[in-house]
């Protein structure tokens, strides 16, 4: 996507073809590097200022200082027409999904391991065949 994306922002009506946003997230990991590409995320281009989020106000405050070495970066990518400018904006940390836990009363625990089994099918078929075997 990233030659792609270079390509077609070489072109005229380059907007037509992808919009200019989607031009310049794409041109951000090439612009920048493997290494603050993993740090950092173009999350939507403002007119013509590409917003990125970092993790920490420690990035927000590097990438600051780096943002014209950046941009020059940038408009060898896609070209001075579509980023002017950059912000750096500090995300809120990311949390993986987590499934419910819910705390059996003590009154519901039994003593049965057959109950540990989870699938009713194969449940059934355990308690049938420990019937059998006493």
């Amino acid at each position: 996507m990233d030659q792609a994306g270079r390509i077609i922002a070489g072109m005229k009506g380059a907007t037509a073809i992808a919009s200019p946003e989607r031009i310049a997230c794409a041109a951000w990991k090439r612009a920048v590097g493997k290494r603050l590409a993993v740090r950092t995320k173009p999350v939507k281009l403002v007119r013509d200022r590409l917003v990125v989020e970092v993790e920490d106000e420690i990035w927000r405050e590097s990438l600051w200082k780096l943002r014209f070495q950046i941009l020059r970066n940038i408009e060898k990518e896609i070209g001075p027409e579509i980023v002017a400018d950059l912000s750096f904006v500090v995300a809120p940390p990311r949390r993986e999904a987590q499934r419910e836990t819910t705390a059996q009363p003590a009154a519901l625990i039994s003593n049965d391991e057959a109950d540990s089994i989870a699938d009713p099918g194969l449940r059934r078929v355990y308690r049938n065949s420990r019937r059998r075997l006493a």
